[in-house]
């Protein structure tokens, strides 16, 4: 339930005619209804603003009398997957007093007159704004404070809000945005691509904004919309071309994006089942197949954007299945390169699916540590032209030459996922599954190297803490027994676990070069268990240094290298170690997908006995030589608790999302 409010105060344009003479108000209040709000409103002045706000249930959208656009632009910021609160930012020049912003990730981190933002405006507020439902007191703040003229006040306290002081000027509408970001309000931008909207003052403004909307194919555009405005190299290529015809169809047929994204799921799972089989027919075949999942793949996050169906559990889903599939990818090419006679086939497999889930892993809360740099702009950097400043710069300069040969460089070397699978289809098609996964992990890491090294420099003069924000004990995947060792502060968290993963590294080293001789090891994992103890043992500390966020990665590479290196060490066949690690994936991925979907713990998270609780229980059966039991039981046992989970979290107790909190579009 969306409740429009539509302030007329301070708004030249309120009682402008439209073309078939309905007041300007009046047509816009109807443009929010066919929108989809459930309720618009007339507030007369700010006071009546802050009542109303005060009053509602849910998200509210307060609107200027002065915008003209599309009813999809209107659409569009109503169900945007960003976030719970998203303001509309255009590109027209600030006439009449309205407000400035500047944006960093599509992130508001500046509001106000131009001259006051910390650095250079990149639009101007588009007279909407849609304020999610925690948000609401921080709104009705901002309206008490601009109806009595002390917006100043307003922001006290909240230094890192707006970036600029709050000047009572300009439309209400302008006043009452400026004063919800200077409070620290976390606001998206909805920017305006292909489809009309402007804010208007008078009527041959009005009447030149009106033709410009005649002139547009309002479906036309939102089918191109679909389409993500910057993508990678072979999805824009040889995907994207052609994508929005089936989008087109699948909306015709009446699918749904998460109907999409479970075909696309049943084409990787006949690719890797192809694959599996082998000869060069089928090898073929799973090439083409693999391909064809991935444009379902991309199609249903376009369907998504094109019928603004979004949500939670698809958004949800889209992440979850993206990774299921490639990991089943690499089953069937690891069953296929042993069934061919490559002795380390299963081997290769579970490398490239470690390698590219701690790479996820670092993607993930880079990610994060940009969005948090974002929001504090104050305190990134120390200037002085130093190495950070210098890769800021020169990262921002090749992302904003779109279409040249060092952007596309720039974004094909990190091996995205449009070229994983475009790479693994052709080596599987031309070659065979060990030149396949051989390539994905000669990519892969190059892509870890080049990245690693890059965002670590670029952390370090970032210097902003991520993980002290959030819940570092959830993240880290501590379980109890983490939480009852002695707490190690020096040298800190990150050395801790790099060291833990080490310590599971060189036992897998001595395991593999052991060979036939590998069980004699077992005694020896005793002491790699103290190892990662260690690692457990910062749970508590403060996670607040500059590489920080590189903690969750770390301590998955050493739980799975503990994983497979007892595996080796039992015995355990290569298909049950790799079954077990996918499994952790799966976790793992669960947690990542709820940091971005601003999801609560999966329900049922304690019960999965955290990193350190299941290194330890691998390592005991080890110890008595049940490997293949304990993993065998350990795996059902997670996978079980995995299923359980989704099934509480999404069905039967649904997590409370903010609207627009997430989506298939972000596939």
């Amino acid at each position: 339930m969306t409740l429009a409010i539509v302030l007329a105060a301070g708004s030249p344009a309120a009682g402008l005619p439209t073309g078939d003479g309905t007041a300007l108000t009046d047509r816009l209040a109807a443009q929010w209804r066919a929108a989809g709000v459930t309720e618009v409103r007339f507030a007369a002045d700010l006071d009546e603003l802050a009542d109303l706000a005060g009053t509602s249930a849910g998200p509210v959208v307060v609107s200027g009398a002065d915008l003209v656009a599309h009813t999809a632009v209107l659409r569009h910021l109503l169900t945007s997957p960003v976030g719970p609160t998203v303001a509309l930012v255009l590109t027209d020049p600030p006439t009449g007093g309205r407000t400035t912003v500047r944006e960093e990730r599509g992130q508001v981190v500046g509001a106000g007159p131009a001259h006051r933002l910390d650095g250079e405006a990149t639009g101007v507020f588009g007279g909407a704004v849609r304020v999610g439902r925690d948000d609401l007191p921080a709104l009705v703040a901002a309206a008490r404070a601009a109806a009595t003229g002390r917006l100043a006040d307003v922001a006290a306290g909240h230094g890192d809000g707006g970036g600029a002081p709050v000047e009572p000027s300009g439309p209400a509408v302008d006043q009452v945005f400026a004063g919800l970001t200077a409070q620290g309000v976390l606001v998206f931008a909805q920017r305006v691509r292909l489809l009309v909207a402007h804010r208007v003052d008078e009527v041959s403004e009005l009447h030149a904004a009106q033709a410009a909307i005649a002139e547009v194919d309002e479906d036309r555009a939102e089918l191109r919309l679909s389409v993500k405005e910057k993508d990678d190299f072979f999805t824009t290529y040889f995907v994207s071309t052609w994508s929005p015809y089936v989008t087109k169809a699948a909306a015709r047929l009446g699918l749904s994006p998460t109907g999409v994204t479970m075909l696309s799921v049943g084409f990787a799972v006949a690719a890797a089942a192809l694959f599996a089989t082998g000869g060069r027919v089928a090898l073929v075949a799973g090439g083409v197949l693999l391909y064809l999942g991935f444009v379902l793949d991309c199609v249903d996050g376009q369907l998504a954007r094109y019928t603004r169906n979004f949500s939670a559990w698809g958004g949800w889903l889209d992440t979850m299945a993206d990774r299921a599939k490639e990991y089943l990818v690499y089953a069937g090419l690891g069953w296929g390169a042993t069934a061919a006679g490559v002795r380390y086939g299963w081997a290769l497999a579970i490398a490239a699916m470690t390698l590219q889930t701690v790479r996820h892993m670092t993607d993930a809360w880079y990610g994060v540590l940009h969005d948090e740099a974002a929001r504090r702009p104050k305190t990134v950097g120390t200037g002085g032209g130093g190495i950070g400043d210098r890769l800021n710069a020169a990262s921002t300069k090749v992302q904003a030459d779109t279409g040249s040969v060092s952007y596309w460089l720039k974004r094909t070397v990190v091996f995205p996922i449009g070229e994983r699978w475009a790479l693994i289809a052709l080596a599987a098609a031309l070659f065979n599954q060990r030149i396949a996964l051989l390539a994905v992990l000669t990519w892969g890491v190059l892509a870890f190297a080049y990245t690693g090294a890059l965002r670590t420099l670029r952390a370090r003069w970032m210097r902003v803490p991520v993980l002290d924000t959030l819940d570092a004990l959830l993240h880290r995947d501590d379980g109890l027994l983490a939480a009852r060792l002695p707490t190690l502060r020096r040298p800190g968290p990150l050395v801790l676990a790099v060291f833990a993963a080490l310590g599971a590294g060189v036992l897998l080293l001595v395991a593999l070069l052991a060979g036939e001789g590998a069980d004699r090891l077992r005694w020896t994992v005793p002491v790699v268990l103290l190892v990662l103890l260690v690692g457990a043992a910062g749970a508590r500390a403060a996670h607040n240094g500059p590489l920080d966020w590189l903690v969750p990665a770390a301590l998955r590479a050493a739980e799975y290298l503990f994983a497979i290196a007892v595996g080796v060490i039992g015995g355990a066949p290569a298909w049950l170690i790799f079954g077990y690690v996918f499994v952790l994936t799966l976790h793992h991925y669960d947690l990542v997908a709820r940091l971005e979907k601003r999801q609560p713990a999966p329900p049922l998270h304690p019960a999965t006995l955290g990193w350190e609780g299941r290194s330890v229980l691998l390592g005991l059966t080890a110890i008595v030589g049940i490997v293949s039991i304990g993993l065998a039981t350990l795996g059902i046992y997670l996978l079980v608790l995995f299923a359980a989970s989704v099934v509480l979290a999404w069905f039967v107790r649904p997590a409370r999302v903010p609207t627009g909190a997430g989506g298939n579009a972000t596939t």
